[in-house]
């Protein structure tokens, strides 16, 4: 059963999470995308799975997101990283040994981050991680896109995704993302590392994934056949629940 669980980033606000916690020393950090949150339906399937095998689940939302603090037109990868810094602390109070992060697109992309300064990580997993930012954007708004929002400041983060519910974004976020050189940064993780993306991915493509896969010393990059960013088809989102349930599972 999970129990609600409040505790602070680095500033001292709010972040709301759920912990299932089965006493054993294997535990897997959730982390979702952007403007998603820990009730996604990959996580739901995911942490009944885990739990079943006596591996504990913590899911949580980032700031800006969900239930914990703050706005998300404010949020950034910064506050992201920071953000499951203070998970995997609260994992280590806990008493987890075997601390695994799993994370989704942005959430991705703040696992990799964090896997390259973190020493207390057991296992990484990434679902169709962002590597790199600037790409995904100037694809999505084009470079005129990009310098209007420059210029305005802000602007609703996907006009076409009706999942984004019309969120804004400050530009304060393309400011932050690129002090970080992902790729760069991966040559720092050395723990064993599965990678999942689909191969019809319209949001973040898998050339960035089949890079990272070079980069990072243990990984394995698993393509899912037809799959866009979603896993929209059931049969692909089955898929990847197993590869990611089965990799936690034996590592």
């Amino acid at each position: 059963m999970e129990e609600k669980i409040i505790f602070k980033n680095s500033r001292g606000e709010n972040l709301v999470g759920l912990l299932a916690d089965v006493g054993k020393e294997k535990i897997a950090i959730l982390c979702h995308g952007h403007s998603s949150s820990k009730n996604n339906q990959t996580f739901t399937a995911l942490v009944p799975i885990l739990n079943s095998k006596e591996i504990s689940t913590f899911r949580f939302d980032f700031y800006g997101n969900g239930e914990s603090d703050g706005k998300f037109e404010e949020s950034d990868l910064s506050e992201s990283i920071d953000d499951t810094l203070q998970a995997i602390r609260l994992a280590k109070e806990k008493g987890s040994k075997k601390i695994i992060l799993d994370g989704s697109s942005f959430g991705g992309l703040s696992s990799i981050i964090t896997a390259s300064k973190s020493k207390d990580l057991y296992a990484l997993v990434l679902k169709s991680p962002v590597s790199d930012y600037d790409e995904v954007y100037f694809d999505r708004h084009g470079e005129k896109g990009m310098a209007e929002w420059k210029e305005k400041g802000q602007i609703i983060r996907d006009p076409k995704d009706r999942n984004s519910r019309g969120l804004k974004l400050n530009y304060s976020f393309v400011e932050d993302y690129r002090k970080y050189d992902t790729y760069k940064l991966a040559r720092e993780i050395k723990i064993p590392t599965l990678i999942i993306h689909g191969d019809a991915d319209e949001s973040v493509p898998m050339s960035q994934s089949q890079k990272l896969a070079k980069i990072i010393p243990n990984a394995k990059l698993v393509l899912v056949e037809g799959a866009d960013h979603r896993y929209t088809e059931e049969t692909k989102f089955r898929k990847m629940v197993k590869l990611s349930a089965d990799y936690i599972i034996q590592i």
